[in-house]
């Protein structure tokens, strides 16, 4: 927990109030990894400002996360994260989301973005080299909460600010005449 505190947490502890940004990573104080949380902690205010809770995830114990929260950012660890780090030492939560190498006991870089009713909107997985992009998932987000609001749909390269489409053909035409002028 961002307070140093150990607290089961659970995807109903925000149903029905935020949406909820879940993302795997294979292990504590390795090399791509502390890029993404440190990422994800630095955008924490536009994560708030959208109503989206953090949740991290990987195979190690919470007595490996709170070492790794306490090493400061010069000697490889992460600091201060303001999001909680859920330990998966039985692997089951990565089981369920698909995203454990059986093989290797790790992660690979999945990422899932659940509604306040609880739905599974989005997921992305990247494999173990790659990092994610915080813009890109805070694009999604956007577009997602855009659809939810307007009942429009999101076409390719949509950012915050953009027109949306309606979910018709007469809005593809229209959406792509505009796009051809």
């Amino acid at each position: 927990m961002p307070d140093s505190s150990f607290k089961e947490v659970s995807l109903s502890d925000y149903a029905g109030k935020k949406y909820v940004c879940l993302f795997f990573y294979p292990l504590d104080f390795t090399f791509v990894c502390p890029t993404e949380i440190v990422a994800f902690n630095d955008a924490m205010a536009q994560f708030e400002s959208r109503n989206v809770q953090i949740l991290a995830c990987s195979v190690d114990s919470k007595f490996a996360h709170l070492t790794w929260r306490n090493t400061p950012r010069d000697k490889g660890g992460i600091g201060n994260v303001m999001f909680p780090i859920l330990a998966d030492l039985t692997k089951t939560i990565s089981e369920q989301y698909q995203v454990l190498i059986p093989d290797d006991g790790v992660a690979l870089r999945g990422l899932f973005i659940i509604d306040k009713k609880g739905m599974l909107q989005y997921q992305q997985v990247n494999n173990l080299p790659i990092g994610r992009s915080v813009h890109e998932v805070l694009r999604i987000v956007d577009a997602l909460q855009f659809f939810e609001k307007n009942g429009e749909v999101c076409p390719a390269n949509w950012k915050a600010g953009d027109k949306g489409m309606a979910p018709t053909t007469d809005g593809v035409i229209a959406h792509l005449t505009t796009k051809l002028s």
